[in-house]
């Protein structure tokens, strides 16, 4: 649920998590009802360009390379040679943006099902957009689910979900179903990573999600934790599921070269996000 009140403060009221977040804004931008979603913008005091979908803060100016770079290098860097990624959302095309730094990386493939947040993206944040035309990205609208069930198998190295929450247009990237088909798309050793919402706020779904991986046949995982300012809690996570083998460590001469062109990942990152906090140990063992 979103306000926006008289004094111009753009406010998220999450029902669910029992919380608000607030944002100044400067003046409304641009709104557009997809088939899908209301999708809106905003210009903001101190944040730059805010996109809102379905009443929930989505991606900033300010904070976005937070969750862009966390759901794409460690996933990258921990397979040991990736060729050939696929994103099932991500349609503000930050994300794509990402995985296009990885020079060894041949082709990444975007599948958003709805056209009208890359249409926001590419006017309100073309710094996301920079990479759209690199001859090793190809940006599709449509299905990703579908996409997904219908890709020859052992076709591709990573498989990045960078969707919303499970609901909505999100919902059937949660599920075993959806799961298996990323497992079955993946070669061996191959990677999927999914943003998995907040650890303080929605660990009985991050349990779940989790369970859900290992239950289709994944080998091991990792969830990363990582400051999300603009999300319910501002802590939010990935989790990454491995093929037919544990994970073992990441290129990390790779990841220093890497963290001459971001804002936050570095190997220091990686290493502080693979040390998760007690609460999480927990929940994880728990059964």
């Amino acid at each position: 649920m979103a306000n926006l009140d008289q004094s111009n403060w753009f406010t998220e009221i999450s029902e669910r998590d029992g919380s608000a977040f607030s944002l100044r804004i400067n003046k409304k931008l641009d709104e557009k009802q997809s088939p899908f979603q209301k999708v809106e913008m905003y210009e903001t005091t101190d944040f730059g360009n805010l996109m809102i979908i379905d009443g929930c803060t989505m991606v900033s100016s300010r904070e976005n390379f937070f969750y862009h770079e966390m759901i794409s290098h460690p996933a990258l860097l921990a397979h040991p040679n990736p060729k050939n990624v696929v994103i099932i959302g991500g349609g503000d095309c930050g994300t794509l943006r990402e995985a296009l730094k990885h020079p060894d990386v041949e082709s990444v493939t975007q599948i958003d099902i709805d056209e009208v947040v890359t249409q926001m993206s590419l006017k309100y944040f073309p710094e996301l957009c920079e990479a759209n035309q690199d001859p090793r990205a190809t940006v599709m609208f449509d299905d990703g689910i579908k996409y997904m069930r219908e890709l020859a198998a052992e076709s591709i190295d990573v498989v990045i979900v960078d969707g919303t929450d499970p609901v909505g247009p999100g919902e059937g990237l949660f599920n075993h179903a959806f799961y298996t088909s990323c497992l079955n798309a993946l070669r061996p050793g191959g990677i999927m990573v999914q943003q998995s919402e907040s650890p303080l706020m929605h660990m009985p779904l991050l349990v779940e999600m989790r369970d859900a991986m290992t239950e289709v046949g994944f080998k091991d995982l990792q969830t990363l934790p990582f400051p999300q300012p603009i999300y319910p809690s501002g802590l939010w996570s990935v989790t990454l599921a491995r093929k037919g083998e544990a994970f073992a460590g990441f290129r990390e001469d790779a990841a220093a070269e890497l963290a001459q062109s971001t804002q936050y990942y570095n190997n220091g990152i990686h290493h502080g996000a693979l040390a998760i906090p007690n609460f999480m140990k927990r929940a994880f063992e728990k059964k």
